[in-house]
């Protein structure tokens, strides 16, 4: 994804077809890694295209992605009658941790460019 980030920072800077070179200027002024491979596929799957076209195109595949989370219902636990004392109002609820991942370069499962 940074190769695509720094290739379309290239491309709203002016340069309507950037090189593996400029890739490598862009991503390096960020301290980024630059992966010559990713690179070198990159440029050659979006030699001679539009760019305004493979980004509509790359909606249009998003679109069938499913994206949605569902809620999980909780049932409230119900007061009890008449008892004296008063059942607490919220109860503490226990945080869980959320293992944060990693981002990845990985084309989960789909290529933007076909």
């Amino acid at each position: 994804m940074k190769v695509v980030a720094a290739y379309l920072l290239a491309v709203l800077g002016g340069n309507a077809s950037p090189s593996a070179d400029d890739l490598k200027v862009i991503l390096g002024s960020v301290g980024a890694e630059a992966d010559d491979d990713r690179i070198e596929l990159l440029l050659s799957e979006v030699k001679g295209k539009d760019i305004t076209e493979l980004i509509a195109s790359g909606r249009e595949k998003l679109a069938s992605v499913p994206s949605g989370g569902g809620a999980v219902a909780v049932a409230a636990p119900t007061a009890g009658g008449g008892g004296g004392a008063a059942a607490p109002a919220a109860e503490a609820k226990k945080e869980e941790k959320v293992e944060e991942k990693e981002e990845s370069d990985d084309d989960m499962g789909f290529s933007l460019f076909d």
